[in-house]
């Protein structure tokens, strides 16, 4: 699935509900978790000591921070055409709530899922979208996180 035909500012309220379907994959490599780790100052060992983690984790490998887990969910969304192609402006507001089933291995392969949750008008075009967006790992029963996300669109 994805955004429909018809989709714009003028009707994007009647689409709560609305399942935008599955991003491309994403391969959640250890460079793009090193680079995370470099970015954020969290080089905690389970995200970027491969041999340690092997050792030692649980999860016999390093996992993806759980923080560039859901930092992948904006772009995806974008890609799933999630917000009307006439918004004048999308801003991130924040998120509610977030939880992270389970890990996402380094070396495994995500998809965002995302659905429209609810729209609430704000006044003078602009409107407050809740997602729902689940970071699904290929080959895995549950997602990697869950997350509850607030854009502001502007009309």
């Amino acid at each position: 699935m994805s955004a429909p035909a018809n989709y714009s500012v003028e009707n994007f309220v009647d689409f709560v509900g609305h399942d935008f379907g599955v991003s491309a994959p994403i391969i959640l490599d250890q460079s793009r978790v090193n680079m995370f780790a470099k970015c954020t100052g969290d080089h905690q060992w389970i995200h970027v000591d491969e041999k340690r983690a092997e050792r030692e984790s649980p999860f016999g490998t390093t996992i993806a921070h759980g923080y560039l887990v859901i930092s992948l969910i904006a772009a995806k969304q974008l890609e799933l055409g999630v917000y009307p192609p006439d918004a004048a402006q999308v801003m991130n507001y924040g998120l509610g709530s977030v939880r992270f089933p389970a890990p996402a291995k380094v070396g495994s392969t995500a998809r965002i899922a995302c659905r429209i949750s609810a729209i609430e008008p704000k006044g003078e075009g602009r409107f407050a979208v809740t997602t729902i967006n689940e970071v699904r790992i290929d080959g895995q029963d549950k997602p990697a996180a869950v997350a509850e996300q607030i854009a502001y669109v502007m009309a």
